[in-house]
């Protein structure tokens, strides 16, 4: 604001630049929805597959979801969000959640499935009574709790709990620090009946072993894993935010995979065609799993690409999804290394996650550079001649070439048919323009509510222009320089008299994408009738 001159003097004042930087998000963050042995039903970020496990469970071959995220990393993979789904088994009595009593206490599994019927518990009384005192309560209303998982061995202990009102009241303290578990809500809270402590364990046994230690998960009480998922888990309630909408409760993702419930089974084409819907709202790219039945390119091309229209993925929609072929030929530690087939969503994620890290979003995760990690072949092996049927009508293949090993070898969208001639034909002209997309509407939230006129404009001209000219210099773009690269147009031409009396600002904004070079095309001339000299 404006200076108050009073005396005769020398004043400063600090001049706003009116510049407010944009970031661009991230572009390779990836969803997986499906089945896992263990997990919170909530959207979980993982940073390594040793997340995955410490959450999810190892590898096992009832869970495809475990090998599409150990491939998602395997290839370059950095942050993942794991949406576990659970269908209840049908029929009276059928527990889905262990549970575990002892003297007045209830306590129930932190996530759904049988991983939990091995849990243990164990109350003892040696507590602190300057922490009673602290807390305003004697050291016969405190109790310590250890939990133990006898299946992997992980252990959680507690100190100085109660079930009177405190801050180390029971409930809180397992909500906020447990992965085992969590107070069931039967139990009334703030009580008064302090759990008792567990006896000794008997001469010969160790606290695990004795009953009478420690307390298991009672027989009656033991839970059932998830029965096959339906389509309808996968599509969920966009009011209850469950399935596909549980996504709704992250901040963002780019990528979306969702690997067969079964393994060697396909994702159901209601499940693929509501989560492209899905994916167009998030402003994110569905990736897409080649069905089991297709072995070759003649079963995709044949009957005017018959199969590949039944996918139902087709439209403007399809721009942000991208379909890959065949399946990987991988060793599965599970079954002693037997080589089987998996799906490549997560591999491929991986690889575009590589690639952004490496080259840019704006580079097509791609050719002789963008080689599978972990893969041993591929279930169909494809020549030029029918990558050459596939290429043209959006498929994306997967080859394996002497030296180079497994890569991609196609970068399209589902758009991408030669017939459509659609703009956004290429996964990273896609992906670009996602990313631009997506940064801007975060960049410029600063602009809401602000007066709608000439200083506004400019403002917002300087800093999506710095944003522009910043992925010029990094080589996102065609042309030698910015104007041929890209433009950014706010003005009282964009932005007329009555949409700022609706309280609207349009900006406009324009770039020339690079395209990938799937065709190089040599030209030899032989130069005839010339002498040596």
């Amino acid at each position: 604001m404006p200076v108050a001159v009073s005396y005769p003097g020398v004043y400063i004042e600090e001049t706003p630049s009116g510049v407010r930087t944009i970031t661009g998000v991230a572009t390779s963050i990836t969803a997986f929805i499906g089945r896992a042995a263990k997990g919170s039903d909530e959207p979980t970020v993982i940073n390594s597959y040793g997340d995955f496990e410490r959450w999810f469970g190892a590898l096992d071959p009832a869970y495809p979801m475990g090998y599409a995220v150990r491939d998602f990393y395997a290839n370059g993979g950095a942050q993942a969000v794991i949406v576990r789904l659970f269908h209840k088994p049908a029929g009276d009595g059928v527990v889905d959640t262990a549970t575990i009593t002892w003297s007045g206490l209830a306590l129930v599994a932190a996530a759904r499935g049988s991983w939990a019927n091995g849990l243990r518990i164990r109350v003892d009384a040696n507590v602190s009574a300057d922490i009673a005192a602290g807390f305003g309560l004697a050291a016969a209303d405190l109790f310590n709790l250890t939990v133990r998982d006898m299946v992997s061995g992980a252990t959680e202990m507690f100190v100085n709990l109660t079930v009177k009102e405190s801050p180390r009241r029971v409930d809180r303290v397992l909500a906020a620090g447990s992965q085992l578990l969590r107070v069931a809500a039967s139990m009334t809270l703030p009580g008064t009946a302090v759990p008792a402590a567990h006896a000794a364990p008997a001469a010969g046994k160790t606290i695990w072993t004795d009953d009478s230690a420690s307390s298991p998960v009672a027989s009656a009480n033991a839970a059932v894993d998830s029965a096959a998922l339906a389509a309808t888990d996968y599509q969920g309630s966009q009011a209850d935010k469950t399935g596909l909408y549980a996504l709704d409760k992250t901040d963002r993702f780019n990528l979306l995979c969702i690997p067969p419930d079964v393994r060697g089974a396909d994702t159901d084409k209601a499940v693929y065609s509501s989560a492209l819907d899905y994916c167009v709202a998030r402003r994110a790219m569905l990736v897409v799993d080649a069905p089991v039945a297709w072995t070759s390119a003649n079963a995709i091309t044949g009957n005017n690409n018959a199969a590949l229209t039944a996918l139902g993925l087709a439209g403007q929609r399809a721009r942000n999804a991208a379909l890959f072929f065949p399946r990987l030929i991988e060793a599965d530690p599970k079954r002693d290394g037997q080589l089987d087939a998996f799906v490549p969503c997560g591999a491929v994620a991986g690889l575009m996650a590589r690639t952004d890290a490496n080259r840019g979003v704006w580079k097509a995760p791609a050719g002789i550079d963008a080689a599978l990690s972990g893969v041993q072949g591929l279930s169909v092996s494809l020549t030029n001649d029918e990558n050459g049927q596939l290429n043209p009508i959006g498929v994306n293949c997967l080859r394996t070439f002497p030296i180079i090993g497994s890569i991609a070898w196609g970068s399209r969208t589902l758009r991408g048919a030669d017939l459509l001639a659609d703009e956004y034909k290429y996964v990273p002209v896609r992906r670009t323009a996602l990313y631009i997309e997506e940064s801007l509407f975060r960049g410029l939230q600063w602009a809401v509510f602000e007066p709608n006129d000439e200083p506004l404009w400019a403002q917002i001209r300087l800093n999506v222009g710095a944003f522009m000219q910043n992925l010029f210099r990094q080589g996102a773009f065609q042309g030698s320089s910015p104007r041929d690269a890209y433009f950014v147009k706010c003005d009282k031409e964009t932005t007329t008299q009555n949409d700022i009396d609706l309280g609207i600002v349009n900006v406009v904004v324009g770039f020339a994408p690079l395209k990938p070079a799937e065709f190089v095309v040599i030209q030899l001339q032989q130069m005839a009738g010339q002498i040596a000299v």
